[in-house]
């Protein structure tokens, strides 16, 4: 019985849990800059340019202390991978029990009575640091692609 639920399990290799950890890090990072974006649109050039920079430099904390750890931290737990995982493990469990938290603060955040323009430099910020830290996962994602095609050269 157990082997047969193991056949079912969608498995692959640490290379596409790599990718996929940093498809959904950019992804949702983009989505966070693409709703603080809009809420700058309406904005003067002066209050567009002081808003969207102070949500730049917020981002950098945010990488560096923040995601930029938990990305390592990931990492370290994903490349000495050497057998096949479930897909969906390009992420703790911890992690998932952690998502719909976020995506409930989000949620309360923009039907605050915040005005936009303040929550988009905190929507900058994060989005930023969740996108800088996904392309570490990118750059990790090509390491992977490119020693496989060196072992299969070798061959």
């Amino acid at each position: 019985m157990k082997s047969r639920i193991l056949k079912l399990r969608p498995a692959v290799d640490k290379s596409i849990l790599v990718f996929l950890a940093g498809l959904m890090w950019c992804g949702v990072g983009a989505m966070l800059m693409s709703y603080a974006a809009s809420w700058l649109v309406p904005m003067s050039a002066n209050a567009l340019l002081a808003f969207g920079l102070t949500g730049l430099v917020a981002a950098l904390p945010i990488y560096y202390f923040g995601f930029l750890r938990l990305a390592k931290k990931n990492l370290n737990r994903l490349l000495p991978l050497t057998e096949k995982r479930c897909i969906f493990s390009f992420m703790t469990w911890k992690s998932y029990l952690i998502v719909p938290v976020m995506v409930s603060m989000g949620i309360f955040l923009r039907h605050s009575p915040i005005p936009k323009p303040y929550l988009s430099i905190i929507y900058n910020g994060i989005g930023l640091g969740l996108f800088l830290s996904g392309t570490r996962y990118f750059r990790f994602y090509i390491e992977l692609l490119r020693s496989n095609k060196l072992n299969r050269q070798e061959i």
